[in-house]
């Protein structure tokens, strides 16, 4: 088998992500050599590869459900904002600027080689590629400088497949809308779609799914079933819960302990926290504003873009005064970590010069225009960890004692790190647990959680979900022959885009 496709959502988190990754898990356990692919993802929540680049941390998972070690290749730009207005970009991994939406708008032709030649050398190299659109293909304000959605698809022969979210309402309307507004030569390549998140009887949707088809000429390939277990590794954090819970929590072992995630403006790596809500008994919590420490036993003051601005947020939302007061454990994680410190020196992310951080820890930072990207090995409180860090902030003076190897900081109260993943470490995870239990005077008992092996049931889950409700034959159908010939042209359509 050889071939390629490319999964468009009819929004954002429509599901584009988590299909892909089933369908690579799935490939992947027929012997299929399958890699994911994004040309263009938006998101602060990244990942550093063993060669030393920076990915959207989708794909890393997502090469994970394929059995491949993540590459850069998996995803050769990245954008990730920094305010309402402004993205640093990553092209094969490194940061190469600072963009605004329409500048942006032009550069994208620049890379739309990059984009074309990496995708060519991983459709060479491998048998199956399953690509990742971005937002929406129905963005058609956006579509003459597209690389990610349509502009992709027909410049590389892509079969496309559309999914959508019918948990948020009008699924059969988002379909055929986004096909409608579609121009000839782009409708020509939609092949199908898929229906995510669907809860009841399926017999229910069996007349929409017959009319669309009538519609549109094309089908519905697949109705995959709402699963709330699937949570783990959400794109960004507007993913989780809408009342800012973090996974499901199950039942304590003894007392529960509860956590307080800041959920910053400009939050990056949100999923730091997640590897907490994997224990029985951890309450976690995403919070934004100043009562919701009252009852919490452990504050986490997560990854930033934007820590000066976010910092700057803190003060005026109370969280900072709220912070300073917690009496009990902290755990600052990269940006959060350069909040808790005493001074900030910033000339190259905000161009705010010297600002006053947190001061809970006796250390100074100064940001660096080069970047930071490492996937280190080490140890902390005598357990060995591994991680990864994305930062342009260092440690240029500090008097507390480090908290990994000779990294970070920590006091009796107060942990930080630059280590992302750091409590993805199961041995770690349940010392710190421990320890923030007794110092929050609750009687704690971890359970025996591998959070990689919770990660990898997930990625089975969704191959269990792709084999078992999607029309599997038609996916490697489309997969080997490309889009069918003679699918309708769905009126109005949009007019041709001009080059």
């Amino acid at each position: 088998m050889r071939g390629s496709m490319l999964i468009c959502g009819t929004t954002s988190d429509a599901g584009k992500s988590v299909l892909v990754a089933g369908l690579c898990r799935f490939l992947a356990r027929q012997g299929v050599d399958v890699v994911p692919f994004k040309a263009q993802n938006m998101s602060n929540n990244s990942f550093v590869t063993l060669d030393g680049g920076e990915i959207g941390r989708a794909q890393a998972l997502q090469a994970r459900a394929a059995f491949k070690e993540p590459s850069v290749r998996f995803n050769p730009v990245l954008l990730k904002p920094g305010s309402d207005r402004t993205s640093q970009v990553v092209v094969l991994g490194q940061a190469v600027g600072e963009v605004s939406a329409l500048s942006y708008r032009e550069r994208k032709q620049q890379l739309l080689d990059t984009v074309l030649s990496t995708l060519d050398g991983l459709r060479q190299d491998h048998e199956v590629v399953i690509c990742e659109g971005a937002g929406s293909p129905a963005e058609i304000n956006l579509r003459a400088n597209d690389i990610a959605n349509m502009g992709l698809a027909t410049r590389a022969n892509l079969p496309v497949l559309v999914i959508g979210d019918i948990d948020r309402g009008g699924v059969f309307a988002h379909l055929f809308g986004t096909v409608a507004v579609l121009d000839a030569a782009d409708q020509a390549l939609v092949s199908g779609f898929v229906i995510n998140k669907f809860r009841g009887d399926e017999r229910l949707l069996e007349p929409g799914l017959r009319q669309l088809k009538a519609l549109t000429g094309r089908p519905v390939l697949g109705v995959l079933p709402w699963r709330e277990e699937l949570w783990l590794d959400a794109e960004d954090s507007l993913s989780y819960n809408a009342d800012g819970v973090i996974g499901r929590p199950q039942p304590p072992r003894k007392d529960w302990l509860r956590v307080a995630v800041i959920r910053l403006p400009r939050i990056s790596n949100a999923t730091d926290a997640e590897a907490l809500a994997c224990e029985p008994g951890v309450s976690v919590r995403f919070v934004t504003e100043p009562s919701r420490l009252a009852d919490a036993d452990v504050v986490v003051l997560p990854g930033s873009k934007a820590t000066v601005s976010d910092l700057a947020w803190l003060r005026e939302t109370g969280l900072a005064r709220a912070i300073e007061r917690f009496d009990g454990p902290v755990l600052g994680i990269c940006g959060g970590f350069q909040m808790l410190s005493k001074r900030i020196e910033d000339d190259v992310e905000s161009g705010r010069g010297t600002v006053d951080g947190l001061g809970l820890l006796d250390v100074d930072i100064r940001f660096q225009p080069r970047k930071t990207l490492a996937t280190p090995v080490s140890t902390a409180w005598g357990e060995p960890v591994t991680g990864y860090e994305i930062h342009h902030g260092q440690v240029v003076r500090s008097t507390e004692n480090p908290l990994i190897g000779d990294e970070g900081a920590q006091t009796d109260r107060i942990l930080g790190t630059h280590w992302h993943g750091l409590l993805e470490n199961d041995a770690f995870r349940r010392k710190f647990l421990c320890w923030a239990a007794e110092r929050a005077g609750r009687d704690f008992e971890p359970g025996e959680v591998s959070f990689q092996a919770a990660r990898e049931a997930q990625l089975d889950l969704l191959g269990d979900l792709v084999a078992d409700h999607l029309d599997t034959k038609a996916v490697i159908d489309l997969l080997e022959r490309g889009a069918p010939a003679g699918l309708p042209f769905v009126p109005p359509g949009a007019p041709p885009v001009a080059e």
